[in-house]
C-alpha cells in the first residue's frame, strides 16, 4: 500500500489513467470488430466504411500510448489487405 503523499496521489493517477485507456481500447476492439463483421458479411463497401471509420480510432490509441505504434499499422494494414481482397 502507497505510503507517502506522492505514492498515494500516484495510485491515484494510475486508477485514471488505467479508466481512460481501458475505455479507448475497448473502442478500438468495437472499431475493429465493425470492419470484421462487415468483412464476415461479404460487403465490400461496408468494410470499406467501416474501415475509414477505425482508421482515425486506432491511430489515436498509438498516439495516445494504448497501443504501440507498429502494432497500430499492423492492424490497420492486415484489415487495409483483407478488405482490398474482398
Amino acid at each position: 500500500m502507497a505510503n507517502t503523499p506522492s505514492a498515494r496521489k500516484a495510485a491515484r493517477r494510475i486508477a485514471r489513467r488505467t479508466e481512460v485507456n481501458t475505455a479507448r481500447k475497448s473502442r478500438v476492439r468495437t472499431y475493429i470488430r465493425k470492419v470484421e463483421e462487415a468483412l464476415a458479411s461479404g460487403d465490400k463497401a461496408a468494410a470499406a466504411e467501416a474501415l475509414k471509420a477505425a482508421q482515425p480510432e486506432i491511430m489515436r490509441a498509438a498516439t495516445k500510448g494504448v497501443l504501440h505504434r507498429n502494432t497500430a499499422s499492423r492492424k490497420i494494414s492486415r484489415l487495409s489487405a483483407r478488405v482490398k481482397a474482398l
